[in-house]
């Protein structure tokens, strides 16, 4: 099983890109972040021609959530429970026996901000959530935008990024907590180069020049992390002109 997360960074714009990578990749189960789209206006005839389901929960302008699949998928769920949110961040469905909860974390814009403390008030919420969910599912992929650079490694100027946005200790605290519920990075079950990053800054030609942070991950379940053949990032999408500020991270399963 293929599962690829994406933050398209408005769908209307990069649908082209996402149908071409989707048809030459064809992962079972791709994410999308940032659709940007309210429900009526997404293009779901354009995933089935391809031979992919959707489940999707957007608004306009911002935010907008998507899990796109070769099967069908059960459960789907497009809120947090037992906490209040107009914003449209999550989505998740049982797809071939496997638990998939799609995110994009808040950002946060600062920290100390009153962005940052809805940010972590936000982790908490999903942190029971995901909790829940493990204890029905014992397949689980968690995957998403975080909008937190895991360590240093993650960062292309670890002392730049001290104590900023995305790379706080609290941020990385609450990322370390959603682990800690028995789920693992993919990306680094397995030995990898240094200085891959998924995100990349529109300014100072950021990606020209290789300065990026990995905050886009896919998370799985001990049953899943046992079965996990490979994870990595796809660069070649944000080659693309006008592509999205994210690639896409991919982590591949080896299921009976």
């Amino acid at each position: 099983m293929k599962i690829a997360s994406w933050n398209v960074n408005s769908l209307k714009v990069r649908l082209p890109q996402v149908l071409e990578w989707m048809d030459h990749q064809r992962p079972d189960v791709l994410g999308l972040q940032e659709t940007k789209l309210t429900d009526e206006k997404f293009p779901l005839d354009a995933f089935g021609e391809l031979g992919y389901q959707v489940t999707f929960s957007g608004q306009p302008t911002y935010n907008g959530v998507a899990l796109i699949s070769t099967s069908a998928q059960v459960d789907p769920v497009s809120r947090i429970p037992d906490f209040v949110d107009e914003q449209k961040r999550v989505i998740a469905a049982t797809i071939d026996g496997v638990r998939v909860i799609n995110l994009y974390v808040v950002n946060g814009q600062e920290v100390g901000s009153e962005k940052f403390t809805y940010k972590l008030r936000w982790l908490e919420a999903v942190t029971r959530w995901i909790e829940t969910e493990m204890k029905r599912h014992e397949k689980l992929i968690v995957m998403g935008d975080f909008n937190i650079a895991p360590d240093d490694r993650d960062v292309y100027d670890p002392d730049a990024w001290r104590e900023k946005i995305l790379c706080s200790t609290p941020e990385r605290e609450a990322l370390g907590r959603i682990l800690d519920l028995g789920l693992s990075d993919s990306f680094r079950l397995f030995d990898q180069a240094e200085g891959v990053y998924s995100w990349w800054d529109y300014r100072a030609a950021m990606f020209r020049r290789g300065l990026g942070l990995r905050i886009d991950l896919v998370l799985c379940s001990d049953p899943l992390k046992d079965a996990c053949t490979t994870s990595y990032v796809d660069i070649e999408p944000r080659r693309l002109e006008r592509p999205s500020d994210h690639a896409p991270a991919v982590a591949e399963f080896s299921l009976r």
